[in-house]
């Protein structure tokens, strides 16, 4: 009985119905694509970058000569050792956060018929390896022996590490240890795999997953310089890096200090996701926007209505409706109006989510995200309603029909 006396009303206020419920379609399409969005950032700017970024720093130098490389690798690595508090130095190709510097496809035969996927290829010596704190899962790290001189940008044949994702990938439900990948015109043999190990740009596209990483031992030469990697007690990075950059100007005079890329691993991290936080911040923005709005305009709708009906819910109390009737009637009316809305509102949020997918390679939007949606959307129509709804039921009959 109920459904049909609001059925009715709504047929006599069909524009105002009708632009509350394209509203809320608007706002479910809009929020349930947000809402991911907002997620994705979030678990991204909680990543594990696999290294132990507490007690890293990184310094980079640019500007030198490839015959110049030993020395200034000797140079500079004497003067970071000796700055107090240094655990470790060695030097790398690159660091999680900073300058990419090694990323390619591998294949996973001799003839690059079969192409695994492409990786980032972190180059370092054994001090640099020991710096980073690798979480090692399976298999050995490689041996003193078996850093080898870089020819181009590897070494034509060396033992490697490879992260779980990347086993997972090149090998599924193989044993990783003792496979080879062809890359960058050389030969690996796996001989451990590590818990994760961050690429340096994660969200940067060009890779399927965030720990597609690979770990190459190498010696420090002409064609692996001018960066490096410290290690220390978190508590003081601060200050060895401030000593740490003083000594290496002093050292290496003749070389150009990268004042943006040589921190702690913290600052890097920090402001390679600072541009997520912004996002995640302007979305929830949207979002609070969006259901305010909404819930706004159900308020103001609601109590339009209900002055406008003044007199029939005079009728309804003077014939026996209870304040319970007048209460579940226009939660109803609202119940069923915010239902139009969404079931129109999970359309525009599948479509939404395909142009996202097709225009800036997105994943597609969970089917999860559309209940949660929905849920809130009814939860808000419900709250907004209550106010007028429950002035309305509070009215006394005769009050009611004196003020129609």
């Amino acid at each position: 009985m109920q459904i049909g006396l609001v059925l009715a009303a709504l047929r006599k206020h069909r524009l105002a119905a009708g632009l509350i419920v394209m509203q809320i379609a608007l706002v479910c399409g809009v929020i349930c694509n947000a809402a991911f969005l907002v997620m994705q950032r979030v678990e991204s700017l909680q990543r594990d970058s696999g290294v132990a970024e507490q007690a890293l720093g990184t310094i980079k130098l640019s500007g030198f000569e490839p015959t110049q490389a030993v020395d200034l690798n000797a140079r500079v690595l004497a003067a970071l050792r000796g700055v107090a508090g240094v655990e470790a130095a060695g030097v790398i190709n690159a660091v999680p956060f900073g300058q990419a510097a090694g990323r390619a496809g591998a294949a996973l035969d001799a003839e690059h018929k079969h192409f695994g996927g492409v990786m980032e290829f972190y180059v370092g010596d054994a001090q640099a390896l020991t710096a980073l704190g690798l979480t090692l899962v399976a298999g050995r790290l490689p041996t003193a022996q078996e850093y080898t001189p870089v020819a181009q940008y590897v070494p034509p044949q060396a033992p490697v590490l490879v992260t779980r994702a990347v086993a997972a990938a090149f090998w599924p439900g193989q044993n990783p240890l003792g496979q080879r990948i062809w890359a960058l015109d050389a030969t690996f043999t796996v001989v451990g795999v590590l818990e994760g190990l961050s690429v340096t740009e994660p969200d940067g596209g060009g890779v399927k997953d965030a720990n597609a990483s690979i770990v190459v031992p190498a010696l420090a030469g002409p064609q692996l310089a001018g960066t490096y990697v410290i290690r220390g007690q978190p508590e003081a990075m601060d200050r060895i890096m401030r000593e740490a950059l003083v000594a290496v100007r002093r050292a290496a005079p003749d070389a150009v200090l990268d004042d943006e890329q040589s921190l702690r691993l913290t600052a890097l991290r920090a402001r390679y996701f600072k541009r997520f936080r912004v996002m995640v911040a302007l979305l929830a923005g949207v979002i609070v926007a969006l259901l305010g709005t909404t819930a706004l305009g159900i308020v103001g709708l609601t109590g339009f209505w209900v002055t406008q009906r003044r007199k029939q819910i005079g009728i309804r109390r003077a014939l026996g409706a209870t304040r319970g009737d007048i209460l579940r009637y226009f939660q109803l009316e609202n119940f069923l109006i915010v239902s139009a809305g969404i079931a129109l509102g999970m359309l525009l949020a599948y479509g939404l989510s395909v142009v996202l997918m097709r225009f800036y390679e997105l994943p597609p939007l969970p089917a999860g995200y559309l209940p949660i949606g929905a849920i809130s959307l009814w939860l808000l129509g419900q709250a907004a309603v209550l106010g007028a709804a429950l002035r309305a039921a509070a009215l006394p009959p005769v009050v009611a029909m004196r003020m129609a």
